[in-house]
């Protein structure tokens, strides 16, 4: 392990990249960069950082990719955190949120979307970036927030401090999300939603509004108040993948 003292600016995207890359420490992208770029970082190295080095450095010593974050870790993971340790301005391309004023559209949810790049639904609950915030009607999808998870990995609770982040919220959807933090996001009454499948937030949210605009699941119904003869009678199904808690 080096004792190279890092300037302030590397450190920031170590932190940043270690974020993009799931149950990756910063500590540990600190340990993969040493042994790839050599002591010390430096800004000129971290530029030609590629993604077979960082893929490359998470592997056990048997040589075999670590499965600890093999299900985790995916090709566009390390292509963010390789554009954020170049220094690219990585926030250069989200959306601007719009005005909104409380109970300007009535009967609407409140969802948040677990993000790392763009308008996309593409984080994992634990280490996304950030989180999109809508306001969601049967007609209107509203995009009314953004909320960086900056401090999370500081804080003495991390799931507690990102559940927070979004605690007036309803719905929350993410890649994947641990059964501690999705007990802690059902204890700040927001129901958690797991998909697969990485997407557009709103081809995702365009899904969600068929819910409200139909018979909602149980579920749903619940948090909306309106009553239907599925929510009565039918089972719990959740939109795509439940979490399972």
């Amino acid at each position: 392990m080096t004792e190279n003292v890092l300037s302030r600016e590397i450190a920031l995207r170590i932190g940043l990249a270690a974020r993009a890359l799931p149950d990756v420490s910063p500590r540990h992208l600190l340990e993969i960069l040493v042994e790839k770029l050599g002591s010390p970082l430096t800004e000129e190295k971290l530029s030609h950082v590629t993604v077979t080095q960082l893929k490359s450095g998470l592997v056990s010593p048997d040589g075999e990719e670590d499965t600890e974050h093999l299900d985790v870790v995916s090709i566009p993971n390390y292509k963010e955190a390789v554009r954020i340790l170049w220094g690219e301005a990585v926030d250069a391309d989200l959306p601007a949120p719009e005005p909104y004023a409380e109970g300007e559209l009535p009967g609407s949810i409140r969802v948040a979307i677990a993000s790392n790049s763009a308008e996309r639904m593409d984080g994992h609950f634990g280490s996304c970036l950030r989180f999109l915030v809508y306001q969601v009607s049967k007609d209107v999808i509203k995009l009314i927030d953004l909320r960086s998870t900056e401090g999370a990995d500081e804080s003495d609770d991390r799931n507690a401090f990102r559940a927070d982040l979004i605690k007036d919220c309803q719905v929350l959807y993410v890649v994947s999300i641990g059964g501690p933090a999705a007990a802690k996001v059902i204890k700040a009454n927001i129901y958690p939603m797991k998909l697969s499948e990485e997407a557009e937030a709103r081809e995702v949210l365009v899904k969600f509004q068929t819910m409200l605009a139909g018979s909602p699941p149980p579920w749903l119904a619940k948090i909306t108040g309106v009553s239907s003869l599925r929510a009565r009678f039918d089972v719990d199904e959740p939109l795509e993948e439940d979490v399972g808690c």
